[in-house]
């Protein structure tokens, strides 16, 4: 990894978390004042505005690290969604290579960083021209596929003299009853270990490409809370995570194994990583002696979704503001714009939460506005027009595809402004 461009604030040497990390603050922020600190940090500033926790950060930064006991972590960039961010966590010992969601995008950042895996498959016939007529992209970019019909698609971009990099995904999803129960996410058709074998041998059969890599994601244990809802709710999820997570550590062994032999009979070099987890999952895919290297991003961030689980807890470090604009009634007042939804299946724990002042929700028939969003709570008759309602994200990177730039506080103090991605001009998913 090399830095062209150091950024303004680093989260090196921060404090390491204790236990599972469930500071006070990790629950609530305002524990040590730290609304009333964004608003002095924030105030010559108007809303709507992001902001990112310098501590907070620092917190998860360090938290991560430990829960990773010594294994490398690569850095998921879509839940960071700017270079600066993606240069600070990089310049810390423990972070390695990025974790890119377009291949736009990671051609881009290998314009900078030298190891960047490209998490999806990717049909963008201008980008995969770019990339193979560039040395140095071949060797810094690493594509996703899971099929033959990625292969015969890559073959047009491809030569025998400047193989691509080829990372095989393996589905991490748990199946039951002849995979009629399908518990995770619908990504690679490459299940088992023979399968994983077959696509291995295909790719090392052909000169035009190199498989340097296996990853799989394990979205039902890393994006899976535990700890929400009722008693038999929270006991229902710890047996399915850990269920899944025993079923998939023999399986992508064996896979792994599989993948290996088939690399060593063509000839081929081994593999070069094995990569593994999201934020949730750190604690049982760690223990994995084939997993070579982790993946995380929303745990440096801690937006919503991340509150409900039980063995680690990270520190809200990313907000936003939006203005109070008018007050429609006693106990209501409406803020401007609002509806930052995040993806996943439609639901209340998708919608941003206000959470200062404290007391204020939003409305079941209306929710999180295109324009406006009224809020109701005690809290409202407070609030005058051009006061901040201050909000966290139901998810970590969508927040900053609404903002060009995000202020880094540290208390009451503002220590640098840094661009989004869309604040550099890019938007890679529209």
């Amino acid at each position: 990894m090399s830095l062209l461009t150091e950024p303004p604030f680093s989260l090196a040497g921060a404090a390491g978390p204790t236990g599972a990390g469930r500071s006070a603050e990790s629950r609530s922020f305002t524990a040590s004042g730290g609304f009333a600190a964004l608003e002095r940090a924030t105030s010559r500033h108007e809303a709507p505005l992001a902001v990112l926790s310098l501590p907070a950060l620092q917190h998860n930064t360090a938290d991560l690290l430990r829960r990773a006991a010594g294994k490398p972590i690569r850095v998921a960039s879509k839940s960071l969604r700017s270079r600066d961010m993606l240069r600070a966590v990089l310049a810390v010992p423990g972070f390695r290579g990025i974790l890119a969601y377009a291949l736009p995008e990671a051609l881009w950042l290998a314009e900078e960083f030298d190891d960047v895996l490209l998490a999806y498959p990717s049909t963008d016939r201008a980008a995969l021209t770019e990339l193979a007529g560039s040395a140095s992209a071949r060797e810094r970019v690493t594509l996703m596929v899971d099929s033959l019909e990625h292969l015969e698609f890559l073959r047009d971009f491809a030569t025998a003299g400047a193989p691509l990099r080829l990372c095989l995904d393996l589905d991490a999803s748990l199946r039951l009853a002849s995979g009629r129960v399908h518990l995770g996410m619908r990504r690679s058709p490459v299940h088992s270990p023979d399968e994983a074998e077959a696509l291995s041998t295909e790719i090392a059969s052909r000169p035009w490409f190199r498989l340097v890599g296996v990853m799989s994601y394990e979205g039902q244990i890393a994006g899976l809370g535990d700890d929400t809802g009722s008693w038999a709710n929270r006991v229902q999820m710890r047996a399915l995570r850990s269920f899944s997570a025993f079923e998939l550590a023999g399986r992508r062994q064996d896979a792994i194994a599989a993948v290996q032999a088939a690399l060593a009979r063509a000839g081929a070099p081994a593999l070069e990583f094995v990569n593994g987890g999201g934020t949730g999952s750190f604690e049982t895919t760690g223990r994995e002696e084939c997993v070579t290297e982790l993946a995380a991003g929303s745990g440096l961030y801690g937006p919503g979704l991340f509150d409900g689980y039980r063995s680690f807890r990270p520190q809200p470090a990313a907000f936003f503001a939006l203005p109070v604009v008018r007050r429609p009634a006693p106990g209501f007042v409406t803020v401007l714009g609002g509806g930052w939804a995040a993806s996943g299946p439609a639901g209340r724990d998708r919608l941003p939460l206000p959470v200062w002042p404290t007391g204020l929700h939003l409305l079941d028939r209306e929710g999180a506005g295109e324009v406006q969003t009224p809020l109701q709570g005690p809290a409202a008759d407070t609030l005058r027009p051009g006061d901040k309602v201050w909000f966290r994200h139901a998810k970590a990177g969508e927040l900053l595809e609404h903002v060009t730039t995000v202020h880094m506080v540290d208390g009451d103090e503002l220590v640098a402004t840094i661009p989004s991605y869309r604040g550099e001009g890019k938007a890679f998913l529209g």
